[in-house]
């Protein structure tokens, strides 16, 4: 059963406060059709996530999962909008609107922001939406594999049951073992570069040989040395 509880649950905390008398109303008169009716609530139940994305007022949100909730069940934008707004649509046309000022309020509404946020919530891939043919296409392959009388239509549908039915491949884990420029990288090249020039002077003095040179250990900091 929709109550105020199941609908204040549904809202986002900083919503329910909005919810009164009135709006409950609205919502339980809103459809009198009992198989429709039961298909907008459901909606208006679970669409409310889009009310984080703005300023919106409750009532505006349910006209909205009105709207698109007609529009789910095939009608056209007019019908769902004359739908949504019955007692709007009879001024419009007592005070001789035309139906291309009519078009125009409902092309208006269409466009709302609260409506695209719930014609995303509606869509699915495609992949889901056709989930039942997939099966069926499967089952049809292995209808073939085992019975055809052709032995080469036996071995295609096995192959392509084969392809379709793989396993996911489990992904690769991709290693970047190059070496990045970091702050101790552009260190470890300054100190080499001192050092070697240091080495050079030793050299050009007469204090150490090229020999004596190569054969130096080179002891990083926080090692042991062997001696």
């Amino acid at each position: 059963m929709f109550t105020e509880e199941t609908f204040k649950k549904a809202l986002p905390a900083q919503m329910r406060k909005n919810v009164n008398l009135s709006v409950m109303e609205n919502i339980n008169k809103c459809i009198t059709d009992p198989d429709v009716r039961d298909h907008v609530l459901d909606n208006i139940l679970s669409y409310t996530s889009v009310l984080t994305e703005g300023k919106f007022k409750i009532e505006s949100y349910l006209d909205a999962v009105k709207y698109v909730s007609f529009k789910t069940m095939g009608d056209t934008n007019i019908q769902a909008w004359v739908k949504t707004f019955p007692d709007r649509y009879a001024r419009l046309v007592a005070n001789n609107t035309s139906e291309k000022d009519i078009s125009a309020h409902v092309a208006m509404f269409n466009g709302t922001k609260l409506v695209s946020l719930i014609y995303e919530q509606t869509l699915r891939p495609i992949h889901i939406m056709n989930a039942h043919h997939a099966q069926a296409a499967i089952n049809k392959l292995a209808t073939l594999m085992e019975g055809a009388k052709s032995e080469k239509v036996q071995m295609e549908s096995a192959d392509k049951l084969l392809t379709h039915l793989k396993p996911p491949e489990s992904k690769k884990i991709e290693l970047d073992v190059g070496i990045k420029d970091s702050s101790m990288l552009t260190e470890l090249k300054n100190v080499t570069a001192a050092l070697a020039a240091q080495q050079l002077e030793l050299i050009k003095s007469g204090v150490s040989t090229t020999k004596e040179m190569a054969h130096q250990k080179l002891i990083i900091e926080g090692e042991l040395s062997d001696e």
